[in-house]
């Protein structure tokens, strides 16, 4: 039986594979929606970039719902210096002819964990957690109907790539990142600790053009113009993969190990704002909140997104 998931995401090159790799894979996910966020680029593009990426795939059928256009509390930060004005800079691709739901991201998640039966359905958010944190506040009684939240975000071993002590995602809104750990739900974080470890080189990028497809040319593309930015940035042979590991984690979770620990969300700190204090060493006496990953075997990742991708 396929696992119910909710993608919630703000594509973004990574954000898009991510998406691909869980459409490509239908034996193990049913991707019963897609919700967009603010956060890579504004919410008009990531919404459109949700759709453009279904119509790459060919998934015309799957539901794509707009949500929060801002953080709960800051001003949006975005990151167009990585990703290119458009969010998927890399590869030209039309604007995408099926239609955005009327109904809000936030209600449709909602929705959604009060329909179906508790514990069924996990949430992947792989940009800001303002959507997930939004209907945790306005419907506290969904949080222990989620069966897991899988997330792309924070950092410890790796540090910050947005400022020296914070990754974006958590970055962009902290607050919404504190009420998602807090939750109690079931978390499981991949970190920059791990999509450090998972580089796009030039020969997996080649991997991709070779497929010989429409996906696999606009993964090329959009892997080719991510790496520029991160290449030049940390000097290293490839860009990190960031967001489809969180997919990759739920079709193959052998590929990662890590452990269970506190987690805690810095959102006021003068220069560690958005910083995830991550209790590796367990040091504190705080109960454990999250399963953080510390490690990846890289080469099984990108062998299963390579053979994945090419389905489609």
């Amino acid at each position: 039986m396929p696992r119910k998931i909710i993608i919630d995401t703000d594509p973004g090159q990574d954000d898009a594979v991510a998406i691909l790799l869980a459409l490509a894979s239908p034996e193990d996910l049913d991707v019963i929606g897609i919700t967009t966020v603010a956060g890579n680029v504004p919410l008009h593009l990531t919404s459109r970039n949700a759709r453009v990426v279904c119509e790459v795939a060919g998934k015309l059928d799957v539901p794509v719902f707009a949500g929060c256009d801002a953080p709960l509390q800051r001003k949006l930060v975005t990151a167009e210096h990585v990703h290119g004005k458009t969010g998927l800079d890399g590869i030209e691709l039309p604007d995408p002819k099926m239609p955005l739901r009327e109904q809000h991201g936030v209600d449709f998640i909602i929705e959604t964990l009060r329909r179906e039966p508790s514990g069924t359905v996990t949430l992947c958010p792989i940009g800001p957690l303002t959507n997930i944190a939004s209907a945790f506040l306005k419907a506290p009684d969904i949080r222990s109907r989620v069966r897991e939240i899988v997330l792309m975000g924070g950092a410890y071993f790796e540090v910050g790539n947005i400022t020296p002590a914070a990754e974006f995602n958590i970055y962009v809104d902290p607050e919404a990142a504190d009420i998602v750990f807090k939750s109690g739900a079931q978390i499981t974080v991949m970190s920059l600790d791990i999509t450090h470890k998972a580089l796009v080189t030039h020969a997996r990028v080649s991997a991709f053009e070779a497929l010989g497809t429409r996906v696999g040319r606009a993964v090329a593309g959009w892997t080719h113009f991510f790496e520029r930015f991160d290449v030049t940035k940390y000097g290293s042979k490839g860009a990190p993969l960031h967001d489809p590991t969180v997919i990759a984690y739920l079709i193959q979770p052998e590929l990662f190990s890590g452990r269970h620990i506190n987690v805690e969300i810095e959102r006021q700190g003068e220069f560690t704002c958005g910083m995830t204090v991550a209790d590796w060493w367990r040091v504190s006496d705080r109960a454990p909140n999250a399963m953080w990953m510390g490690s990846i075997a890289d080469d099984g990742f990108f062998d299963l997104l390579t053979e994945r991708l090419a389905r489609l």
